[in-house]
């Protein structure tokens, strides 16, 4: 995957998340609906996510050091496991605490004038406006992620994409639809019931859905930053480079793992054809490593070990007349 269609649709999502969290917060001080503050801060933690996604990106792209041989393609997966803990915290925390702030006051016998004023109908269009520029977010998302999908689904997609801008994007621009949905359902009960009750479960839906989101995602970004292998069809032309490489008999054993979202580390120990010459193996070696990156251009590490096969039995031809 192409961490070009990925900066695209973190950019497109920051611009749309901007603009939205100014007109929530205006229509919360308009208001007090705590659905939209909550939508308010929702659009902050994205902002915020989006920005480390994007520090993320340009930090991985640093050449590689004493300090960090393998290069720093790592720090994509560091920003998108800290995405989920924004999006927990001040996402959905939030929204929990401001609802159960708000729970109280009602119980107090306050905040039942909410939405009564002159400004009842500005909470709507911020919310349908909302709806629209997370739509155009959510379409480009798709967009740029359609390619690298292929015919997978979208969960098997998510669950094994090892760039994680676009699965990441694409989880928040799907939850802030929902909590789009949550809040205007909260807000226009509340406007046909006169009871602020609702406007309350609408904030409580968006805190939730956003744990449950942050949740995902930490644990996605978890397993990559622990370490993952190549994909199975990475796997699958490297072992078939290297098995066809001139010289190599066969691969005796084959490790990967991704530095990066786009760099591959690979480790393997291959049978050669039995030689005296060092030089001779040393041709074998740069044959089967052009190979290599020629089939899987991910490939950014990789270290080889000759050895020779003595699984299979050297038998004497036999010999006309020998018994």
């Amino acid at each position: 995957m192409s961490s070009h269609g990925g900066t695209k649709a973190v950019i497109a999502a920051l611009s749309a998340n901007l603009f939205i969290a100014a007109t929530k917060f205006g229509a919360w001080a308009l208001t007090g609906a705590s659905s939209m503050l909550a939508e308010g801060v929702h659009s902050v933690a994205d902002s915020a996510n989006q920005v480390l996604l994007l520090r993320g990106g340009a930090t991985a792209k640093k050449e590689a050091t004493a300090e960090h041989p393998f290069g720093y393609g790592r720090a994509r997966y560091i920003s998108a496991f800290l995405v989920s803990v924004i999006l927990f915290s001040l996402g959905g925390l939030f929204a929990l605490y401001e609802a159960f702030h708000k729970f109280e006051e009602l119980h107090a016998g306050h905040g039942d004038d909410l939405l009564n004023g002159p400004w009842w109908w500005v909470p709507l269009a911020v919310l349908g406006a909302a709806i629209i520029a997370e739509s155009f977010s959510l379409r480009t998302a798709i967009a740029e992620s359609t390619p690298s999908k292929g015919t997978q689904s979208w969960v098997r997609f998510i669950r094994t994409a090892k760039s994680p801008e676009l699965p990441v994007v694409l989880l928040e621009d799907l939850a802030a639809l929902l909590g789009l949905a949550f809040a205007l359902g909260g807000v226009g009960l509340t406007l046909l019931t006169h009871n602020a009750i609702w406007d309350v479960v609408g904030t409580a839906l968006i805190g939730l859905l956003l744990i449950a989101v942050a949740v995902v995602l930490a644990v996605e970004t978890r397993s990559l930053l622990l370490g993952e292998a190549a994909s199975e069809e990475a796997v699958a032309k490297i072992t078939a480079a290297l098995a066809g490489a001139e010289g190599v008999q066969r691969v005796i054993h084959l490790k990967t793992l991704h530095l990066g979202p786009e760099e591959i580390l690979v480790a393997a120990k291959i049978a050669v054809e039995p030689t005296e010459s060092a030089v001779r193996v040393a041709e074998i070696i740069d044959s089967a490593e052009l190979t290599i990156r020629a089939a899987e251009p991910w490939v950014t590490a990789l270290y080889l070990e000759p050895d020779i096969d003595r699984s299979v039995e050297v038998r004497t031809p036999d010999v006309a007349g020998s018994k």
